[in-house]
């Protein structure tokens, strides 16, 4: 028999029974029951109840090993009776006798529990990583995220791509956020940059030949967590296609995204085909540009309506109406809920009205309409008895973040809700440029290297912040997946959108020398894409934190609990690098 098992713990099955067996795990949970030891033991496959009866060298052994001890024990496999049968473990017909037990692995006190989530903290669970992975639910998502990539690399070879790495050791890239560095010993004062994406690397890839490329790409960026994002490094899907326009992109890529949530997401619907959503449809229809398409409510702009109202709360601003059919049955407190809800997302408050039986208008607002306002939000609103409406007034971006969150709950509320279902969308036509309202200046809104809609026509001849860009994002249930682009592989075309940006062609050339050098030797037109992995996972997972779906990641401030780092270094570490310290400074 194998020195340390010869069956794993999820295998064993009634038709086992009478089997001698060897098996190795961990002390999952002990039950003594009138001197009867039942123990669940636990391996990466699975549990299976032990037995150790009174009086017996293995029942002693087992009251005295702390949970999470390794052991081995052999046994033999007997029948539960029909009043013991656990139908909620595929091992819960049998259990086995144990006759021998041997320790591999003590375990120490534990921090906390394994067995049951008992609400230990964040902070807690990280820094003893390796014990929160062992938690069911840990498990369940790692396994789901290897089977997820797996699956991932299986379906893309299929649709023509070739999987290829990329550098780590790189240069600096406009990515929109921070670079982690990485200095040089054998080129003194000088730094490699961590890839915030192989964005650059993939498009060389096309323009070398190859056509369809893909890569679970490791990226890095120094920029702040958020529940859907990890600080430091997360994984994207790469995907780079040739002789391409976006269609071309949408395919495979729909293809894929349908196939893998299908496979993975516990029989949610995936819908499909994707809607492609205008950027500027999105915002005002939705208040954002990764709307979740799973509430079936619709925002609509009213300002025309107020702009010469009497109604001064509304008049001169921008005012966007929330129609909610099938309300005649809710109570003030619906209402008023949702006007708590709206303030905690920053509003100051919730103006509504609804519709009787009658049509006539009842709510705090209703007396400040006047006819003609009333007829006009009937026509534009499409309202019939049982509607009510909630009104958000003030700044554009302001109205739009507000009534966006106001959306999505009054659908919950109001059974407007689509349950387990997967919605996703492709947002489209982004803006190429956008203005700093503060300095007015001029910069690129999404990815630099897009092409321009109308190419270097548009550039030269068209109001910048009427340029649509080549742009689009991939969204599900209100979590955007991935930007992507058709590039810019014209020279000329790149410069003159970098001049609009505010770099001069001496920058231009310096900062992106490479893809330049490469453009200049035949760039086939190219685009494409790279869905987050991570939050591919957090989806299909149901997990509403995206740490939740990564072996080791960072806290919220970019630390490694575990290992401990970011860490000093030792002083003559840094004379090597030719590095020396400029601490901050302490506020007085």
């Amino acid at each position: 028999m194998h020195r340390y098992r010869s069956h794993t713990c999820g295998e064993l099955r009634a038709s086992d029974v009478g089997t001698d067996v060897r098996l190795s795990g961990w002390l999952h949970n002990r039950r003594d029951l009138g001197g009867i030891l039942f123990i669940d033991l636990r391996d990466h496959h699975g549990l299976v109840q032990l037995v150790a009866r009174p009086g017996t060298p293995a029942n002693e052994a087992l009251s005295h090993i702390t949970k999470e001890t390794v052991v081995r024990i052999d046994g033999k496999v007997s029948a539960r009776g029909a009043e013991n049968i656990n139908p909620d473990l595929p091992t819960g017909e049998i259990e086995v006798e144990v006759t021998e037990v041997e320790v591999l692995g003590a375990s120490a006190p534990l921090p906390f529990t394994i067995n049951t989530d008992d609400g230990v903290n964040e902070e807690r669970r990280l820094e003893y990583r390796f014990l929160d992975l062992r938690r069911e639910r840990m498990h369940r998502n790692i396994m789901l995220r290897t089977a997820v990539i797996s699956a991932i690399r299986h379906k893309m070879t299929a649709l023509g791509f070739n999987e290829m790495a990329t550098p780590i050791l790189t240069a600096t890239s406009p990515e929109g956020a921070r670079d982690f560095l990485v200095p040089s010993r054998l080129n003194p004062g000088k730094f490699y940059a961590l890839p915030q994406a192989p964005q650059q690397f993939k498009q060389l890839l096309m323009i070398a030949g190859f056509d369809r490329y893909f890569q679970i790409a490791p990226c890095f960026r120094d920029e702040d967590a958020r529940a859907d994002r990890s600080p430091g490094e997360f994984y994207q899907l790469d995907v780079e296609l040739s002789f391409v326009e976006q269609e071309d992109v949408f395919q495979p890529i729909e293809k894929l995204m349908t196939e893998l949530f299908e496979e993975f997401g516990n029989g949610r619907h995936v819908t499909s085909p994707f809607p492609r959503i205008p950027f500027r449809e999105s915002m005002l229809k939705y208040g954002n540009d990764k709307p979740d398409l799973r509430a079936k409510l619709e925002l609509v702009d009213v300002s025309d309506i107020f702009a010469g109202s009497g109604f001064k709360a509304f008049a001169g601003k921008h005012v966007r109406a929330l129609p909610v059919p099938d309300t005649a049955g809710q109570s003030r407190k619906f209402f008023d809920g949702l006007g708590e809800y709206a303030a905690e997302h920053g509003a100051k408050g919730l103006a509504w009205i609804r519709v009787g039986e009658n049509n006539e208008l009842a709510g705090p607002i209703a007396k400040f309409l006047t006819e003609e306002d009333t007829k006009a939000l009937t026509d534009r609103l499409d309202l019939k008895p049982g509607h009510a409406v909630f009104f958000g007034a003030g700044e554009f971006d302001e109205v739009s973040k507000i009534m966006s969150a106001v959306r999505v709950e009054a659908a919950k509320r109001a059974g407007h809700f689509e349950e387990n279902v997967f919605r996703f969308c492709w947002i489209v036509d982004f803006p190429m440029f956008e203005k700093d309202e503060e300095t007015g200046k001029i910069d690129f809104s999404h990815n630099p290297f897009s092409m321009p809609q109308g190419g270097l026509e548009a550039l030269q001849t068209q109001d910048p912040l009427d340029i649509l860009g080549w742009q689009y994002d991939i969204v599900c249930n209100g979590t955007e997946l991935s930007s992507g682009a058709i590039r810019n592989h014209e020279p000329d075309v790149m410069f003159k959108a970098f001049e609009i940006a505010g770099y001069d062609r001496e920058t231009v050339e310096k900062e992106f020398a490479g893809m330049l050098r490469a453009f200049q030797y035949g760039a086939p037109p190219h685009g494409g894409i790279a869905p987050g992995v991570d939050r591919i996972v957090m989806l299909l997972a149901d997990e509403p934190n995206i740490r939740e779906t990564i072996a080791f990641p960072l806290n919220g401030n970019a630390q490694d609990l575990l290992m401990g780092a970011p860490a000093e270094v030792e002083e003559a570490r840094l004379r090597e690098l030719n590095i020396a310290l400029r601490k901050p400074v302490a506020d007085k």
